[in-house]
């Protein structure tokens, strides 16, 4: 009876993950569109913010992305004064990318209104749900992390 329940449970939160996740990238999509950017260049401008001095390899690893699509992404944000790249001494088909200063309140901005996006869906969930959902969706997201190390192997 275990097995069956546990098997019920892990089909619903197949298709609730793949409902979120949907809603998720429509969610970055609207926020990029409403600050002229496109998804991706959202999502490579929240990883340079996140990790000051990356390198394009690590953000390509990170959004699984190809290096020439990568690139491309890269020239758009440094076109709109976002991002400053510099080309590595050592390794010359490498960059390192930072933030501008325009890049920087910028981020901030687009930090603000991402906050104020998941501050208006908790609103339309009861308070009392809200730490047992961050609790339950840190949990999910350690299981799944822990599930990803072990494909890895």
């Amino acid at each position: 009876m275990e097995q069956q329940e546990l098997q019920k449970s892990a089909g619903k939160l197949a298709d609730l993950t793949f409902k979120l996740l949907a809603r998720c990238h429509e969610k970055e999509e609207r926020l990029a569109k409403q600050h002229n950017l496109t998804q991706a260049e959202f999502r490579c401008l929240r990883q340079i913010n996140e990790i000051e001095n990356i390198n394009n390899k690590e953000i390509a690893e990170r959004m699984n992305l190809s290096a020439s699509r990568l690139t491309r992404i890269i020239d758009g944000l440094v076109e709109k004064g976002y991002v400053i790249r510099e080309i590595e001494p050592n390794d010359r088909r490498n960059m390192r990318l930072y933030l501008s200063e325009n890049g920087k309140v910028f981020t901030h901005t687009l930090n603000d209104a991402y906050i104020n996006i998941h501050s208006e869906i908790l609103g339309d969930i009861d308070a009392t749900q809200h730490q047992p959902l961050i609790g339950a969706m840190t949990g999910l997201l350690s299981a799944v992390e822990k599930w990803m190390a072990q494909e890895e192997k």
